[in-house]
């Protein structure tokens, strides 16, 4: 299963490298990489006489929501056909992606390795944008062109969608540091992989970013608390959050913006913004079962457009919102059914679990998500597929439950038996 888990953080690090993978070319690497993994893993299991199946327990809320979708294009319950399937195309993806997980992730060592590969892509991202920000040109990667304009940071066009990455990789290095978890050799550099994507985050200026990583702080030291944490690893934790603090403040994040002014600026008021969300929330009211169609919001919004500026509306900045909007109620309900599954689960790995390794993957997958959840609320993130998809591993990772019994071991115990047998776990 090497195979797998190198080729899903290959995808990752390419997605987030790939301007965030919002290209039609890098959409495509994406889901035609997915689907390679995908067609090898079913190759390899046909070969196979005993077959180990683990579905994970958010696994079943997607596909529920994957199938109003199919409804929607089945019976031309969509305002643009063409949309909806690409949209479609790449949750498609993100299943895909989301099951191969749970199938090549199952040991504690395999975690281990995912948890160091994404505190690494995310302390070099960070980096990269740090480094990108004080030397910028007016082009991503110092070479390419925006011909749209934007406010960009690190390999993102848009900051606000550089700090939703960030605010999901930062408790990867920063739960494992705060809970004690972390080898006394390795304590310098797991904070300092946990420090340099928060002083990232806040010289990006991203107010929903910075809201939504005090939400995620907030959320972690109440659980913290209740779990009753040694005070010394708290501090630690403390301490790494209040030396980004101070050095953002002695670099100066004024520098930084005053770098951006002669940049068209892509930033969407407050009162387009709030006008945004009262006219989507009038699309989900004229749609209110099954929506308009996922993705199809650019097409359907110019008539409920009450503040017009002649820009184009492709996004309602509100995540929840436009998912209404698109699937109606009941995609609405698969949504909600996905959020109360993650968070059962996390939390009830959190009790279980008590202070072992799966109770700190539980609890940094949750931060992840909270994060992302809550800025959301102001932005479209989750439209971003490299967000998307750590979105959703990091949502695998919170209601993963680690196997006391290697599948492999079992499928070679089980190998001399004629008969195919197929374990479903969840």
């Amino acid at each position: 299963m090497r195979f797998f888990r190198v080729g899903i953080c290959c995808l990752l690090a390419f997605d987030v490298l790939a301007f965030g993978a919002t290209e039609k070319w890098s959409q495509a690497v994406l889901e035609v990489g997915a689907s390679v993994l995908l067609a090898v893993w079913a190759i390899r299991q046909y070969r196979r006489k005993v077959e180990y199946l683990s579905i994970p327990p958010v696994f079943m809320p997607l596909c529920a929501f994957a199938l109003v979708v199919v409804l929607q294009l089945a019976f031309h319950l969509t305002a643009s056909r063409y949309s909806t399937r690409i949209e479609l195309q790449l949750l498609t993806t993100y299943l895909i992606v989301f099951f191969l997980m749970s199938q090549a992730f199952s040991r504690k060592r395999h975690w281990r390795a995912f948890v160091w590969f994404v505190m690494t892509l995310g302390f070099f991202v960070s980096i990269f944008a740090i480094l990108q920000s004080f030397t910028f040109n007016g082009k991503l990667y110092w070479f390419r062109v925006m011909r749209f304009g934007g406010l960009p940071f690190g390999p993102y066009v848009n900051r606000n969608h550089f700090a939703g990455f960030a605010e999901m990789a930062i408790p990867f290095a920063l739960v494992p540091l705060v809970l004690g978890k972390v080898r006394r050799e390795r304590l310098f550099l797991v904070a300092l992989f946990a420090l340099v994507p928060i002083v990232a985050l806040l010289l990006s200026a991203s107010r929903g970013g910075i809201v939504s990583f005090v939400v995620q702080m907030a959320i972690l030291f109440l659980l913290l608390l209740i779990r009753r944490v040694g005070s010394k690893y708290v501090i630690a934790g403390g301490m790494v959050v209040l030396f980004a603090v101070m050095t953002v403040s002695w670099i100066g994040v004024q520098q930084v913006l005053t770098r951006f002014a002669g940049i068209q600026n892509l930033e969407v008021s407050a009162g387009k913004r709030a006008a945004m969300r009262r006219d989507t929330w009038r699309i989900f009211i004229d749609h209110p079962i099954i929506g308009t169609g996922l993705g199809t919001l650019q097409m359907i919004y110019p008539p409920y457009d009450s503040v017009y500026d002649g820009k184009i509306v492709n996004h309602a900045h509100n995540d929840y919102l436009e998912g209404l909007a698109e699937t109606g109620l009941i995609g609405g309900l698969c949504c909600l059914w996905f959020l109360g599954v993650l968070l059962r689960n996390a939390l009830k790995g959190m009790v279980a679990l008590g202070g072992s390794f799966g109770s700190v993957l539980n609890l940094s997958g949750l931060v992840a998500c909270c994060g992302i959840l809550v800025h959301s609320l102001v932005d479209f993130n989750l439209h971003i597929p490299a967000n998307a998809l750590l979105f959703f591993i990091s949502a695998h990772m919170a209601a993963v439950r680690l196997e006391t019994t290697d599948p492999a071991a079992e499928e070679s115990r089980l190998h001399g038996n004629p008969q195919r047998k197929t374990v479903v776990s969840s």
